[in-house]
């Protein structure tokens, strides 16, 4: 495993066989109300990590205290990440945690560095950090209070309820710093949300997550991501879902269609053939060849789901190009903030530079084909 990118010298006691040379590398956990899953516990050297340097040169900041996550999405697009691990991006990306059990520490120390500059962070972008293990290993108290005090906007996405445990915390930090939050919640449909998704809490549980939010004070955006193409893009479907974030009192929506990395079109498909076998071909149309949906079909999408959106007056969210974060109301209402504008663009004067480089420059290139940014389609985000 190439742990040595962010790993320091650690105990070798209870290491994985044959693994005991690799620093950092502090112990594998099992535990029986995780049957099924490892936690690798590793001492990082590094919390923050500059991505998603796109044309012009933007980049953005996050922080990820996890690899690996159990909420088993099939449509995961962090998968591949697993791979440089030396697992799989199959079983061991849902079932082989990476656990930085250091983290908030070393953050604390990273932030305080005179050359820190309190650029926005952005947690939740690959993998989620309100995963199953954050119950066990409480990291996410630590990283908030961290940035908080060293005066740093974050951004939280996440499909876990524990989010509600820090609410507290999470209430006292914008009272210092800006902080945007957004609940990932692409199924409304209870059997299907269990099959596609089977580690995550239901969609009624994470909608009341978002209540909850709202109720503390606190904004919060829906990330209605991936809409998965002939399942989950019917008119019923994303009326119900729409219509529920709303009466929940998401600030703002944001959508995608699937896409599929080489990575991950084979869990995918193995899923969609299993319990869609009817929809195979289609998929194989569509993504044979291709990582993201035909343009054809996101401007259909688009076209089908602006007018609901509308309907249950909700704004569209809009993302920093650079790491797919947090979202705001820009086209409607649905947000309690000044004019609509994003916190995180108040505190990151670079903001606009980006944001206009996400626009017509992203979209130049998903039309010649060249590579977009991370965790970029088609002007929205597609982050699980």
């Amino acid at each position: 495993m190439r742990w040595d990118g962010q790993a320091i010298t650690a105990s070798d006691g209870d290491m994985l066989p044959g693994l005991e040379s690799n620093s950092g590398f502090v112990r594998s956990v099992t535990t029986p109300e995780f049957a099924g899953v490892t936690f690798h516990e590793v001492l990082a050297k590094s919390a923050l990590n500059r991505v998603g340097a796109i044309e012009g040169g933007t980049w953005g900041m996050t922080i990820n205290p996890y690899r690996g996550c159990s909420h088993a999405c099939v449509y995961c697009f962090a998968r591949p990440t697993h791979t440089y691990l030396e697992f799989d991006g199959g079983a061991d990306f849902d079932q082989q945690i990476v656990v930085k059990t250091n983290v908030a520490d070393v953050l604390r120390r990273e932030l305080a560095k005179p050359s820190w500059d309190r650029h926005p962070v952005a947690l939740g972008t690959n993998t989620d950090p309100y995963q199953r293990a954050e119950g066990k290993y409480r990291l996410m108290p630590g990283i908030i209070a961290a940035l908080a005090d060293s005066g740093t906007p974050f951004s939280i996405l996440t499909k876990g309820t524990l989010l509600r445990r820090d609410i507290p915390a999470l209430v006292a930090a914008s009272e210092r710093v800006p902080v945007d939050l957004a609940m990932s919640i692409a199924v409304y449909d209870d059997d299907l949300q269990q099959s596609v998704e089977p580690g995550t809490p239901t969609t009624t549980a994470r909608l009341a997550t978002v209540r909850a939010l709202r109720d503390a004070g606190l904004s919060c955006s829906v990330f209605l991501m991936p809409v998965l193409p002939f399942i989950t893009d019917t008119t019923a479907h994303l009326d119900d879902a729409i219509g529920r974030a709303a009466a929940a009192g998401a600030t703002s929506v944001m959508y995608s269609a699937l896409h599929l990395k080489p990575g991950v079109k084979p869990w995918y498909m193995d899923w969609l053939a299993r319990t869609h076998p009817d929809l195979v071909e289609r998929y194989r149309a569509m993504y044979l060849d291709n990582t993201y949906a035909p343009r054809d079909y996101r401007r259909w999408l688009g076209e089908r789901i602006r007018p609901i959106m509308r309907t249950h007056g909700v704004g569209l969210g809009r993302v920093d190009p650079a790491t797919g974060s947090m979202g705001f109301s820009v086209d409607g209402p649905g947000s309690d903030r000044a004019a609509g504008v994003s916190p995180l663009k108040r505190a990151d004067p670079a903001w606009e530079h980006r944001s206009a480089l996400g626009g017509g420059s992203r979209s130049r290139a998903l039309g010649s084909g060249r590579r977009p940014s991370p965790g970029i389609t088609n002007g929205v985000a597609t982050l699980f």
